[in-house]
């Protein structure tokens, strides 16, 4: 019956998803808007790590960003500056779905550190880059169940029965140092074909995951007791003390001090991708302020975060949890706080209970990432992207939720506007955000709407700097830009 380990955990995410608001302002950890631009290479690399190959920078410096991003397709959240009073259950945002399941992040943020590209030669250009990233998902769950557990303070006011099958809850926070290299590999007198990837060596800080196979729950209105019946429930965690820990040194000395420190898991990742840019115009390359008349099509596909982290036997618990009992809210609120408290109470409450210590692999939100990109006149462009989840969701760990992103924008060398949007497959919604960069800094958001309306299923803002030191002309002939 471990899913009532959520309970605290879900109250501290939600305030780890605040405490990052004021403190940043930074969205999805694509950076929507900013990373489909040509001249931000260090950012672009995480959509496509052949997007360095031949870029328009001979050396750019990662200084630091971050973002923050919610979604979910049960409800409306409000708006953003209200957002606290779904926290406190005042307005909160499960109250308006009439969905018999429901998905949600709350939240997906990154912060990435120190990080630097350099172009080595027209071809071939290497990056090292930084960040520590974290995920909190729930996939597939009733939503009746997850607001007596989310919000103990309100009682149920009817009776109601829930039939859960494969659903999937995971939190996880990991640090990256990846290495990219990327390179033109073919060239014609109208074409050039690039190839990249990246390899990251990963540190699991945290992680609290959940997975079922099927659970049945039944609640009686003016009583404290669900009765859970065909229970069929996989748990695991390297947080056996406090069920709060995985986000717990969310502050600028904390998040050092994580980066640093030996992670109790280890793994690795993997980026790869290509890009095919094909020449269709002119340019003049004696002014590479002005030559803006490339008029260049960039098609690209890419393969992110294929890896996953394993947390080894002294560190990593595991739990079976099978057959029905009886689970009280008093007995929930007094065992929840760590899981050998809860695994206890869960086996003298009638459950089956196979406990184990063993390695546990949490997997990443693998994604396939596509995109065309178009010089429509000038400094105008265009990029349609495509997001596309391709981790199974009935493994320990996260995924994306497919989503096609259109972005008109205004671009050159000291600035880039850009206005995403946004239709997500989660809630099957439609999202509009803007995005802007003046020389090294930036800052965007994917849905600008959730900061003036209420009808609105997710947010997400970014901001960062970086030092960009571009190239001097264009190369028509080599389709590469030359120092």
């Amino acid at each position: 019956m471990k899913l009532m380990s959520i309970v605290p955990c879900v109250r501290g995410l939600f305030l780890f998803a605040l405490f990052l608001l004021p403190a940043v302002t930074g969205r999805s950890q694509h950076y929507l808007g900013i990373a489909t631009s040509e001249r931000n290479a260090i950012n672009s690399l995480y959509l496509n790590p052949a997007n360095i190959a031949a870029c328009r920078e001979k050396l750019s410096i990662g200084i630091f960003s971050m973002s923050v991003a919610v979604d979910n397709n049960l409800g409306h959240i409000p708006k953003i500056p209200n957002l606290g009073e779904t926290v406190d259950g005042n307005n909160n945002i499960f109250t308006r779905s009439k969905r018999s399941s429901f998905s949600m992040i709350v939240p997906a943020a990154v912060v990435r550190g120190p990080g630097i590209m350099a172009s080595l030669s027209d071809k071939i250009s290497i990056a090292l880059t930084t960040g520590i990233r974290g995920f909190n998902q729930f996939h597939n769950f009733d939503p009746s169940l997850y607001k007596t557990l989310a919000m103990p303070q309100s009682v149920a006011d009817s009776n109601y029965a829930v039939k859960m099958h494969n659903f999937n809850w995971t939190a996880h926070m990991w640090s990256e140092v990846g290495l990219t290299l990327a390179g033109v590999v073919r060239k014609g007198e109208k074409y050039s074909l690039n190839l990249g990837g990246t390899i990251r060596r990963l540190g699991g800080i945290g992680y609290l995951s959940m997975r079922g196979v099927n659970l049945d729950v039944r609640y009686k209105k003016g009583t404290d007791l669900f009765q859970a019946a065909n229970s069929n429930i996989d748990f695991g965690t390297n947080v056996l003390n406090d069920s709060s820990a995985v986000f717990k040194d969310i502050t600028p000395a904390g998040l050092l001090k994580t980066f640093f420190a030996t992670p109790p898991g280890y793994g690795v990742s993997a980026d790869i991708g290509f890009t095919l840019r094909y020449h269709i115009g002119e340019a003049d390359p004696s002014d590479y302020m002005e030559s803006n008349q490339t008029h260049d099509i960039v098609f690209s596909m890419a393969v992110t975060d294929w890896g996953a982290i394993t947390y080894n036997n002294s560190t990593s618990a595991a739990a079976k949890i099978s057959g029905q009992g009886t689970i009280s809210g008093q007995g929930l609120d007094s065992n929840v706080n760590d899981a050998a408290s809860l695994i206890a109470y869960a086996k003298k409450q009638g459950f089956g209970i196979d406990t184990h210590i063993d390695a546990r692999r949490v997997h990443l939100p693998t994604a396939l990432v596509a995109s065309v990109d178009v010089q429509v006149y000038g400094r105008f462009y265009a990029n349609l992207l495509f997001v596309g989840n391709m981790a199974n969701r009935n493994e320990f760990g996260n995924s994306y939720y497919d989503q096609f992103t259109f972005t008109p924008r205004y671009d050159y060398h000291k600035m880039t506007i850009s206005l995403p949007l946004t239709y997500g497959r989660l809630a099957h919604d439609f999202k509009m955000g803007i995005a802007c960069r003046y020389k090294g800094f930036f800052i965007g958001s994917d849905d600008v709407l959730a900061s003036i309306s209420k009808c609105q299923y997710g947010f997400g803002l970014y901001l960062g700097g970086y030092v960009p030191i571009f190239k001097k002309k264009y190369d028509p002939a080599g389709l590469h830009w030359g120092s």
